[in-house]
């Protein structure tokens, strides 16, 4: 990536080896310390935190959530609460970013380099923005892409099995999220899965519905939407939302505690402002009411139990399907997940990519061995028609995986395809 940098006698900077050209600074990162070594001495480069103070940052502040599940939505929710607080905010993530409700870029990596998040930061400063908030993937972690920044708070959603493909085992996996949580940074855990992370316990703050905790559930009640009390030491608040699902419960309570623990505003005030929030796209989206379809973007067992069991007592129809070239362990899981909670499944292509879709379903269909009513359909478009074909009066369609992408990637190549559009031109034909 190369950016404008009118400073110092130069005009660009770069932390691309092969982008350096006269005139042009490099950013010397952990990622390009290999290529640099090819470069004679007298490079010039400057380092992230010199950039930082280069461009003014160190003002801002910034919070970073990580997690397996959750990032998009809790980032999403402290930025509206944040904004709907009177403060100025910036969003950075795999919805792309935004500050002030104001898109500047669409949908990116979910952590991008350490020179494009910088980058984001110094427009989102000049844009006015007091906070930046950023979802920060395991990959980032490992790789160093969140070198130099100064957090304000670091918040954990959970941490299960997922990039298996990348970090080898779930150990391993736990100890790259952990390291997140090592230093004496503000930091927010959420208790009930908490097991699963080791942090240093310095200035740490703690959610939780399950286990006693810092900003603790009271009581709950899951029907029409999600309803809550919170306690927080001598305050007590009641909130309410139209999202659905236990693990919306465990975002919101996140995305509260963050609010309170960066402006220090009353919980009242806090809480009144959650309702506001409408949701993130092609996150238990509902893309249509009659029938009920809902879009989200759970692609792994876990997240998939997390959705499936947010409407368990529903009859739950599903078309889902798993990536390639990723970790193979989770397809079985994720087919006894769908065959737990659903009474109809239709197993399809997620982004096979490099790998033959047939054997991706056929390991999905490894997990629902004895179960009724499961269709394997390769084709996902033909998919999603015949389970809306298919519905029966009271059944909820979820199509899950791929949330709110809209593309499809098969053998290396990247084909239009939204799920929500395709229920949508479905619907329309059959109207």
């Amino acid at each position: 990536m190369t950016v404008p940098y009118p400073y110092d006698g130069f005009e660009a900077l770069t932390d691309n080896t092969q982008e350096l050209e006269t005139g042009t600074l490099l950013l010397a990162t952990k990622q390009n310390a290999p290529y640099r070594r090819e470069l004679p001495a007298e490079t010039p480069t400057i380092t992230p935190e010199e950039l930082i103070r280069r461009w003014n940052l160190e003002g801002m502040k910034t919070v970073g959530v990580t997690g397996t599940n959750g990032k998009t939505t809790t980032t999403a929710l402290i930025y509206s609460l944040l904004i709907d607080l009177g403060r100025s905010a910036a969003l950075q993530g795999t919805r792309g970013l935004f500050v002030d409700d104001r898109p500047l870029e669409r949908k990116h990596m979910t952590t991008p380099s350490i020179l494009e998040t910088l980058w984001n930061m110094k427009r989102a400063r000049e844009a006015g923005a007091e906070y930046f908030v950023m979802e920060v993937s395991s990959h980032a972690i490992d790789q160093e892409r969140i070198e130099g920044i100064d957090f304000a708070l670091k918040v954990h959603t959970n941490v299960t099995r997922d990039h298996l493909d990348y970090h080898g085992t779930v150990e391993e996996y736990r100890k790259v999220k952990s390291r997140f949580f090592a230093d004496d940074t503000l930091k927010l855990l959420n208790k009930d899965e908490i097991k699963t992370l080791a942090f240093n316990p310095a200035n740490a703050y703690t959610y939780g519905v399950e286990e006693p905790a810092t900003f603790k559930v009271m009581a709950y009640s899951l029907q029409n939407g999600i309803s809550a009390v919170v306690q927080f030491r001598e305050e007590k608040e009641a909130f309410s939302s139209n999202m659905m699902g236990l693990f919306n419960l465990y975002n919101l309570l996140a995305a509260i505690a963050s609010a309170k623990l960066l402006t220090e505003e009353p919980l009242a005030k806090i809480c009144e402002m959650v309702e506001n929030f409408g949701g993130v796209s092609g996150r238990m989206e509902l893309v249509s009411a009659d029938p009920t379809i809902l879009v989200d973007f759970a692609h792994t067992d876990d997240g998939m139990y997390r959705v499936l069991d947010s409407l368990k007592d529903k009859d739950l129809v599903v078309v889902f399907g798993a990536g390639g070239d990723r970790d193979r362990g989770k397809r079985p899981r994720m087919g006894a997940v769908a065959g737990r909670f659903a009474k109809k499944i239709y197993v399809t292509s997620d982004n096979p990519r490099g790998e033959d879709p047939e054997a991706i379903i056929a390991e999905i269909l490894a997990g629902l061995k004895g179960k009724e009513n499961v269709h394997a359909i390769v084709d996902r478009r033909e998919a999603i028609e015949r389970a809306i074909d298919g519905l029966e009066e009271g059944e909820i369609l979820l199509i899950l995986g791929k949330g709110d992408e809209e593309a499809q990637e098969i053998a290396g190549v990247k084909h239009p395809f939204d799920d929500r559009e395709v229920v949508r031109e479905i619907l329309a034909k059959k109207a």
